[in-house]
């Protein structure tokens, strides 16, 4: 028994000496990637209490307080919801702490760029506390979320828009033979796909022999939508290319299987309802892995000054805190500039709040996790709106990327 606790002892010394090492060597140009980690793992914990906190929740009285016991699935997406909560609060939290910050002297940099074991030991409490939290104000969150992942849909929209756009530009800018081959060649490839995935939709969404009007609508305005931004890119008033358009179309296209996938399995134009589980798991996966991508890119591109996530420069950047008084005044006034930041520290953190809201849902299904029956909630509907809608925001913000250097040629873009 003694040495068992020797033991134990010296391997949780060893562990926090390594987490100690780990958060000490985490520096300036590192802080955005160590972010990413931590919502790495958030979802990573949600994932597996998802599989194995059921049993232990059932336990708890201020969760589990129903007449009748709910389905084990009720627990799994109660679980996933409360680790998604608590790792909501903490980055909004330091998002409401990071407004404002404009320069390098503000001591809310260092909080941003620092801290890092206080800031895992926080984030740990608050996950715990979330689990004696009562049903309703888990229920609330749950509703909150999908609009929270709309926006971050539409974040992803703007990602996008800014990565291909960029994309496009490099690929010009070489000025070569070989670089306008690849264009083309990226572009039909892209195109092709968008349209065999369309033929794909309507033999999965629109049986024979029933009423799918609504599906065919989504489908044909995705398809129309696709052809009127391959028409506004290719027309010369407008500083257009293919390859944009043809991506923007594929990415639609694929919103629009997303909606129409989370239509209810017993909703006779869904033909995916014999392979739910095997299409749930397949969306889930690529879901997860188009979170992390995002927030990751969305990081990455932080830490450009020229991105959309750069605040408005400070008006006293590169000014002198101090008059110079003597000779060595140009190494003085290097000295005391006052570096602005290169980012928004509080957009930054408002991506991976609205990232938490996201990943839960993708790891709920989109389910209302509680009810007065206990019951596990089909809501299918409101994510299918949610992601049709967000197509339609994804083509209407394209479009605007072509024509608004037309309608105000004053502006930058």
């Amino acid at each position: 028994m003694w040495a068992a606790t020797c033991l134990a002892s010296c391997c949780a010394t060893c562990a926090c000496d390594a987490c100690r090492t780990v958060v000490s060597g985490i520096s300036r140009r590192s802080a955005r990637i160590a972010y990413c980690g931590l919502f790495a793992l958030s979802l990573i914990v949600s994932w597996i209490l998802r599989e194995v906190a059921a049993p232990l929740m059932e336990k708890l009285p201020w969760i589990n307080h129903f007449h009748k016991t709910p389905d084990r699935e009720w627990f799994e997406t109660d679980a996933v919801l409360r680790v998604s909560l608590g790792n909501f609060l903490f980055f909004t939290v330091l998002a409401i702490l990071m407004v404002g910050v404009k320069n390098q002297k503000d001591p809310r940099d260092s909080l941003h760029h620092g801290g890092w074991m206080m800031k895992v030991i926080c984030w740990c409490i608050l996950v715990i506390f979330m689990f004696f939290l009562p049903n309703e104000i888990v229920s609330f969150y749950e509703s909150i979320s999908k609009f929270g992942s709309g926006l971050f849909l539409l974040v992803q929209v703007v990602l996008l828009l800014d990565f291909v756009h960029g994309w496009n530009d490099k690929w010009v800018g070489y000025d070569e033979q070989f670089w306008y081959v690849a264009l083309l060649v990226v572009s039909l490839v892209c195109y092709v796909a968008t349209f065999v995935f369309s033929g794909f939709l309507f033999h999965w969404f629109t049986p024979s022999g029933q009423d799918c009007g609504l599906n065919t609508f989504f489908i044909i305005m995705t398809l129309i939508s696709v052809f009127v931004f391959a028409i506004v890119a290719l027309h010369p008033a407008v500083n257009g290319s293919i390859l944009p358009a043809s991506v923007i179309s594929v990415y639609c296209m694929y919103l629009c299987y997303s909606g129409l996938a989370s239509e209810p399995r017993d909703y006779e134009c869904n033909g995916l309802h014999k392979h739910s589980k095997a299409v749930s798991t397949g969306t889930l996966t690529v879901g997860l892995f188009t979170t992390v991508l995002s927030v990751v890119y969305s990081a990455v591109r932080a830490g450009s000054s020229t991105t959309l996530l750069s605040p408005p420069s400070s008006p006293r950047a590169g000014k002198p805190l101090l008059p110079l008084e003597n000779s060595t005044g140009e190494h003085h006034e290097e000295k005391d500039k006052v570096k602005p930041v290169t980012y928004s520290y509080a957009f930054f953190h408002i991506i991976f709040s609205l990232a938490s809201m996201y990943s839960a849902m993708l790891l709920t299904g989109w389910s209302t996790s509680v009810g007065e029956s206990g019951k596990l909630v089909d809501v299918g509907w409101p994510s299918v709106w949610v992601r049709v809608i967000t197509g339609w925001a994804t083509a209407g913000l394209y479009l605007w990327s072509l024509v608004a250097p037309i309608m105000f040629p004053d502006r930058e873009f």
